[in-house]
């Protein structure tokens, strides 16, 4: 296996521990759930730079890699959604379009068809995990403050309110977008009888 496929599958269990971390209750669960998010949020960058650099593009790279984006950013968005940061129908609207998409992959492999991830998803999968890191990093914060390690956040809760507002109707833009300019492209592999 190569690295961009080993970076792929270090994404995988990346996501299992933070998973873990963000439903815990030890203390700094959040901080160590964003480190953990940002360092599979890195494989996700160096994975698909080092394949195309190197010319290591494979077909398990070329399913995987978009399945273990969805799979993490499916992750972040469902543990968010109890902590208020993400409200519940803006997650389902992000996850219905993953598991659209990997649909269509699914139905274009079953043809014989590889579909690789567009530019736009990329965009789109970057604005994600954007958003998601900007909610970890708040609550991150008001763990410190709690421990007594920062002064008053006075400002938390506007960027929590205004700022994850903004990122998460975006976020949602972006996958409406770019779902539907995904299947509109590759449409021909809709057969409706």
């Amino acid at each position: 296996m190569n690295l961009p496929n080993q970076l792929t599958v270090a994404r995988f269990f990346l996501t299992i521990l933070f998973v873990i971390a963000l439903s815990s209750a030890w203390p700094f669960c959040y901080t160590a759930g964003l480190i953990l998010f940002i360092a599979a949020g890195i494989t996700d960058y160096f994975d698909g730079e080092i394949a195309r650099r190197r010319n290591l593009i494979t077909d398990f790279g070329k399913l995987m890699d978009p399945l273990a984006d969805k799979i993490m950013i499916a992750s972040a968005f469902i543990c968010l959604v109890p902590l208020k940061a993400i409200p519940a129908w803006a997650a389902v609207v992000i996850i219905s379009r993953e598991f659209l998409i990997t649909g269509l992959r699914l139905l274009a492999a079953s043809k014989g068809i590889i579909l690789p991830s567009e530019k736009l998803g990329k965009h789109k999968t970057a604005w994600q995990i954007i958003t998601v890191i900007y909610f970890l990093l708040l609550l991150s914060l008001m763990e410190f403050d709690k421990a007594g390690l920062l002064n008053e956040l006075f400002w938390w809760a506007h960027a929590w309110l205004i700022g994850g507002s903004i990122l998460t109707y975006l976020a949602v833009a972006l996958t409406l977008y770019s779902g539907g300019g995904y299947c509109w492209k590759n449409r021909s592999l809709i057969s409706w009888e």
